[in-house]
């Protein structure tokens, strides 16, 4: 069975940083893409940011220069580290496995992130 568990949201301060853990299990780790997706309310969900198999990285122009995305082979992990948050980054952050030649897509539960003071 595929689980992916995301952890680490919360209520911050702007200006804050925040650190989004998506623990996998259930899959070949090292075959799939991890990506970060956000929804805000009303709105279908977006991609944040995404690392491929082989590291690397994509960011959507919003969140360039404050997020980083990285993972670890090693305890089947994707991370995404979040700084210089600001109010319109509150949203349910989604973590995503997919291998397009599978055509495979796996989602997490969703963490919800509010920057506010």
């Amino acid at each position: 069975q595929v689980q992916l568990v995301e952890s680490g949201g919360g209520l911050v301060q702007p200006g804050g940083s925040l650190r989004l853990s998506c623990a996998t299990s259930g899959i070949i780790f090292r075959a799939y893409a991890m990506a970060w997706y956000r929804q805000f309310p009303g709105r279908e969900r977006e991609q944040v940011a995404a690392v491929g198999s082989d590291g690397t990285t994509a960011y959507t122009d919003s969140v360039k220069g404050r997020f980083t995305i990285s993972r670890d082979s090693a305890k089947n992990t994707a991370t995404l580290q979040m700084n210089n948050l600001n109010p319109d980054d509150t949203a349910i952050y989604y973590c995503k496995a997919f291998n397009i030649w599978l055509k495979q897509n796996y989602w997490g539960q969703g963490t919800q992130v509010t920057v506010s003071s």
